[in-house]
């Protein structure tokens, strides 16, 4: 068991590699909760037989924690049966950005907590939500250090115009996501 600086003893992190349509999602955590989630960078889109593949662990299945089962489930749902994401819980996150008060962990949890799927909000309506109308800067900068992007889901930021703004894991899965969600919610509906 390692102490860090302040004497705070650190978690012993697991990773999980999971298999879905837009490649491989490398998942960390603790028994306490998610670290992150690290997209891959599309150069091409899946097409429609690889959109609707399995979405599996590929590695680090066995002595996974709790959360990182929560977010595996959460994320299977999320690709395979959208409508269950509602039902499911969301794990535990354990990043020093989600526990530290700030105006980015008000901004991401104010995200998780308010734009459904199939939704969108611009940076500027986001900020308004989050308590600050003239901060939609920083809400691009949150968006930017989001440590568990589609489950704290900064893809459905966009800009005022319309245009869909960057993303982390590239536009092409921005773009990707929002179509899936839109898709899922018209069968839904």
């Amino acid at each position: 068991q390692v102490t860090s600086k302040e004497g705070e003893s650190q978690c012993k992190e697991k990773h999980v590699v999971l298999l879905s349509p837009v490649g491989k999602l490398k998942i960390s955590g603790c028994e306490t909760g998610l670290h992150e989630i690290k997209l891959p960078k599309m150069s091409v889109l899946p097409s429609g037989a690889e959109s609707s593949a399995a979405c599996e662990v590929c590695e680090g299945a066995e002595g996974m924690t709790e959360p990182l089962k929560q977010c595996t489930a959460w994320l299977h749902a999320y690709f395979c049966e959208p409508a269950r994401t509602a039902s499911l819980p969301v794990p535990a996150f354990h990043h020093p950005l989600l526990q530290r008060d700030s105006f980015t962990r008000q901004v991401l949890w104010t995200l998780l907590r308010d734009v459904k799927f199939g939704e969108a909000v611009s940076y500027k309506q986001l900020a308004d939500l989050a308590g600050n109308s003239r901060a939609a800067r920083a809400v691009g900068g949150a968006m930017r250090s989001n440590p568990i992007p589609i489950i704290i889901p900064c893809h459905r930021v966009i800009c005022s115009s319309g245009q869909t703004g960057n993303y982390g894991g590239g536009n092409l899965m921005k773009e990707w996501l929002l179509s899936h969600e839109k898709l899922q919610k018209e069968k839904l509906a």
